[in-house]
């Protein structure tokens, strides 16, 4: 039985995790924090294994797992990056990863996934037709479902990000996380809740795919309906353990347009020589569209990851969606 983590779970995580994970740095810009009014500290998990933070959730829920439930091997569905975390977690314990993806999905993405050794099958880039396809595979593979987000252990290991964060930045006003599915937002509020009580702390989403906003401020799980984002790693909706604890914990969930991302995105390219994907640009994009929220503040952004598609970036994109 899965239980809502606390916080000597998240110490536990973080010792387990140890030699797994990569303790990734926090870097400044002065261009940014001049540009924006706040000082910002980026939390780089572009730098993570597989390249995004959803290597913490997945090796934890991997490592986790007892001998007997490992050699059964993991199953999970996703677009890209809890698809390459899986794979490489599984690969690292010596284990079979099966791994349905939308057939839109990143091809540099479907790439990284197989050459971790996940089996990868594909599917119609609905929400229904992925849990249609991960179903037969259980069911064929009798592996164990590693959900993308809504799984503590998932949770649990998001949330030792913002931990690390809190302890190389103390005092920070706030913390912003992107949030798809939720599971790195809701790491964040706990590890906040934890750790740093005083941060306030901000989901940052598109505007067209808004879904954990009106959630958010509806005060009840609304789906994400036909996402037309640039930000592929969100285009998914919460779930039953990360909205709970959104809702509870977070100060608001803030949005921003397409233009304003590829913005982001291309100042953080230029300006801090990072290579981010563009979910990963959305928290300095709010930060962008909201400047009288964080001006002054000592704020955290967390660049969730680092697997952009370099031969289809969004400035070189004529049909890239912009409104």
């Amino acid at each position: 039985m899965q239980t809502l983590p606390d916080r000597q779970k998240i110490l536990d995580v973080r010792h387990l995790m140890a030699g797994k994970v990569h303790r990734t740095p926090v870097m400044r810009c002065s261009t940014l924090d001049s540009l924006t009014g706040a000082s910002l500290f980026f939390k780089c998990e572009n730098f993570q294994k597989a390249g995004a933070f959803k290597f913490r959730g997945a090796s934890h829920a991997v490592w986790s797992l007892d001998a007997g439930q490992a050699a059964r091997g993991v199953a999970t569905h996703s677009s890209g990056n809890h698809a390459q975390a899986l794979a490489l977690a599984a690969g690292m314990r010596g284990i079979q990863a099966h791994i349905v993806m939308p057939e839109n999905a990143p091809k540099n993405k479907i790439a990284a996934v197989e050459a971790y050794g996940g089996q990868v099958r594909f599917c119609q880039p609905t929400l229904e037709a992925r849990e249609q396809m991960l179903a037969e595979v259980l069911e064929q593979c009798d592996a164990l479902e590693i959900h993308p987000y809504n799984d503590y252990r998932i949770i649990a290991g998001q949330a030792t990000a913002a931990a690390e964060l809190f302890e190389d930045c103390p005092d920070l006003h706030c913390l912003l996380a992107p949030v798809g599915g939720g599971g790195l937002l809701s790491g964040s509020i706990l590890g906040a809740r934890y750790f740093s009580p005083g941060t306030k702390v901000f989901g940052a989403e598109p505007k067209n795919a808004d879904d954990a906003h009106q959630s958010f401020h509806q005060g009840m799980l609304i789906p994400v309906d036909k996402p037309l984002t640039i930000a592929d790693g969100l285009r998914t909706s919460l779930g039953s353990r990360t909205f709970p604890i959104i809702l509870e914990g977070a100060s608001d969930i803030l949005t921003t347009g397409e233009e304003r991302i590829i913005e982001a995105m291309q100042l953080i390219w230029e300006r801090m020589k990072v290579v981010v994907e563009p979910s990963a640009a959305v928290p300095l994009a709010v930060v962008m569209d909201h400047p009288k929220l964080f001006a002054g503040k000592r704020t955290g952004i967390i660049l969730s990851g680092g697997n952009a598609d370099l031969y289809n970036l969004p400035w070189t994109i004529p049909a890239v969606v912009t409104h």
